[in-house]
């Protein structure tokens, strides 16, 4: 997304710096707030430094960000839940002042939906149970709307203002959740505490942290016959850890952990010790390939193993030798018309590659398709431009054996996702659009990944989409995209302590997708609105932040979070998984390598799965010393780790050592 943040940070420094005349401008509505899909007016009145209106003062509006924008005339569109920062900049006969900074709210649509954490539950007499409620606009997006619960059935079971339920008596009864004209209900059936004893299985007694456990309560009456289908309260003490409601545990710190299921006044529990998870590993620098003067964005090694490519925030693509790990050489390059070459990936034979460009001079973006007939000298084969001329930034290259080769790729300028047939590489065409349900000025399409058929849609305000096209299952084709499942999630509040640091207006979105086994994994791009640290040249952004969501998707038509990854030196950028283990570009806290062996849930950075840290800033790089990780690529036993400042790494994760026996 570094190419569209640039676009908005020439638009905002396009707003004068320096005062000029000592002008203010006094703004209507003050505190301006519109819902999604909506647009309002701002006005203003220029005032002297003596508070005194301006009479021949003149003012323009400017500025803007994924969410919303203002035009020239002050007209606001809002386009997702967020804040974006409008510039009123006043002047006198041509002169412009300082602008003035106002921060536009755009709130979400009114409640349409209330999701509760338990479908429904069986309880018996004197159980009590935590229910949660969370709101939902028709669109999906987050509220934080106050909510009230009541029970048709007090005398069977009662509920809180705080949605805790209290069985009290045999019987059924529905504890109904409001929010606005929102509701949300859940059945309870309350029977007699017959319990005579809870045993608890499943689970191990000793484990790792990190490490995922199922337990089961089992309660039993006098006879010791199992009473089927209650639903116990579970918890878990003491220490840093997660149970959920189905019994899963996870440690995050090693000790002696106390499992204990609940129903009424019986109950059951287990104990387990964590030891340390200990996956740490040396890693070896082996090799470099520094650009002096160069920002470097992508890079993607060819099959043979032999040859790679890196693309660069500017106009030119490199072609690598990478035979010779230890000293990889540039072969060759190709320069076009762009001013950000984002994204570059082969076809899976090796014989054609396909580069993405944004901002070119003659405003016809679209991707370019080389000839690797030599992979060492790349050459241009074709281009395809027609309906994405307004750039493109990422691109997905998949083969299917019904339907033959298609790019996937990126519009930056409708934020939907296009089609572009591949068969003849000489002569591209369009054959399918997609796109959410969302009004053009929220909508962003990031990156796309696609897997069995499968496409991967990191949709920024949208969360993650996934399409059927081509595996069959939901009736999708390339030619025909079919929806299958969405995932959102509320940007905002995940990243409050962001907009503590850097103020409103931050940079936040649903940025990367990669698929694994039944995991997708999710990574956000976050910059603080203000500079903090090191920054982007020519770009006022802030530091990188991010978190990367673990989503389930053992049910790809419901995907749900269930752990997830956060550093606290950098961000989220690109991420590559090769078997048990995922690498990833962390802007700047350099190359992350986590272990994702086994189940995952819960907090993985204080599960201390992180393998190892390599910081990629260094000492002639555009930046000295700072690193600006964009991805990793593991590839013929190496790590190839991109940043943005230094050029491309090659480094050598050590086997684990073995342990001493004394």
């Amino acid at each position: 997304m570094l190419s569209v943040l640039l676009s908005l940070a020439v638009q905002v420094t396009q707003a004068p710096s320096a005062p000029r005349p000592a002008l203010t401008v006094s703004v209507r509505p003050a505190n301006p707030s519109v819902v999604v899909g909506d647009s309002i007016r701002l006005a203003g009145e220029v005032r002297d430094s003596a508070g005194r209106t301006v009479p021949n003062a003149r003012i323009r509006w400017l500025g803007g960000s994924f969410e919303g924008g203002v035009d020239s005339t002050g007209m606001v569109k809002a386009g997702a839940v967020g804040t974006f920062v409008a510039y009123a900049v006043p002047s006198i006969d041509g002169k412009p002042a300082r602008p003035t900074p106002i921060p536009v709210r755009i709130v979400a649509q009114p409640a349409a939906r209330v999701a509760l954490n338990h479908g429904s539950s069986k309880l018996v007499v004197g159980q009590r149970l935590a229910l949660d409620a969370a709101v939902y606009a028709a669109n999906g997006d987050r509220r934080r709307d106050p909510v009230t619960f009541a029970s048709t059935a007090p005398s069977v079971a009662t509920v809180s203002s705080t949605g805790r339920i209290t069985a009290v008596a045999p019987g059924s009864a529905t504890i109904r959740v409001t929010a606005g004209s929102a509701r949300g209900e859940v059945p309870v059936q309350v029977v007699a505490n017959t319990i005579r004893r809870v045993e608890i299985t499943g689970g191990v007694p000793e484990a790792r942290t990190g490490d995922v456990l199922r337990f089961k309560a089992i309660a039993r009456d006098a006879a010791g016959k199992e009473i089927a289908g209650l639903t116990p309260a579970w918890t878990m003490a003491p220490g840093s850890g997660l149970i959920d409601n189905d019994g899963s545990f996870v440690a995050n710190e090693p000790g002696q952990y106390t499992i204990s299921a609940s129903f009424g006044s019986a109950s059951g529990d287990a104990t387990v010790r964590a030891r340390a998870r200990d996956v740490r590993r040396v890693a070896t620098k082996v090799g470099r390939v520094p650009l002096a003067k160069q920002l470097t964005a992508e890079f993607w090694p060819h099959p043979n193993g032999k040859n790679a490519y890196m693309t660069t925030i500017g106009d030119r693509l490199y072609a690598l030798d990478i035979s010779n790990p230890a000293a990889p050489k540039i072969t060759d390059s190709l320069v076009v018309d762009a001013r950000v070459i984002n994204d570059v990936m082969s076809t899976a034979d090796g014989k054609y590659a396909v580069m993405t460009r944004e901002q070119a001079s003659s405003r016809r973006n679209g991707i370019v398709i080389l000839s690797l007939e030599d992979p060492a000298h790349p050459k241009q084969l074709s281009e395809y431009t027609e309906t994405v001329s307004g750039g493109v930034h990422s691109a997905y290259v998949y083969t299917q054996p019904k339907f033959g080769t298609h790019v996937y790729l990126t519009d930056d300028a409708t934020g939907s996702m296009r089609v572009i047939d591949l068969n003849d590489p000489k002569n591209p065409k369009e054959i399918a659009r997609w796109q959410t349900d969302r009004a053009p000025t929220g909508r962003v399409l990031h990156d796309i990944d696609v897997r069995d058929g499968m496409a991967y849609l990191s949709y920024w305000n949208d969360g993650l989409v996934i399409l059927d096209i081509g595996n069959g299952k939901w009736g999708g084709s390339p030619n025909a995209p079919k929806l299958v499942g969405q995932l959102k999630y509320d940007l905002d509040d995940l990243y409050r302590i962001v907009e503590a640091e850097g103020g409103p207006g931050f940079i936040r979105g649903t940025h990367t997708a990669w698929r694994h086994n039944n995991y997708v994994f999710v990574g956000d791009e976050v910059f603080s609105a203000t500079p903090q640290g090191v920054t982007l040249p020519g770009m006022g952004l802030g530091k990188a932040n991010g978190r990367l969501h673990v989503i389930d998707v053992s049910d790809v038509t419901k995907p749900r979070e269930v752990a997830w990854y956060e550093p606290k030196d950098g961000g989220t950028h690109n991420v590559w998984v090769a078997g048990d283990t995922l690498y990833l570009g962390d802007y700047q806290g350099g190359l992350r390598v986590l272990d994702i062996s086994g189940d995952l849930r819960g907090d993985l950075l204080a599960q201390d799965r992180e393998i190892a840290h390599v910081h990629t800033g260094d000492a002639d790089g555009m930046l000295p010393n700072a690193a600006m990780a964009w991805g990793a690529f593991y590839h013929n036993g190496l790590v190839w780790v991109n940043d943005v400042f230094s050029g491309l790494w090659a480094i050598r994760i050590e086997p684990p050592k073995k342990p001493v026996i004394q």
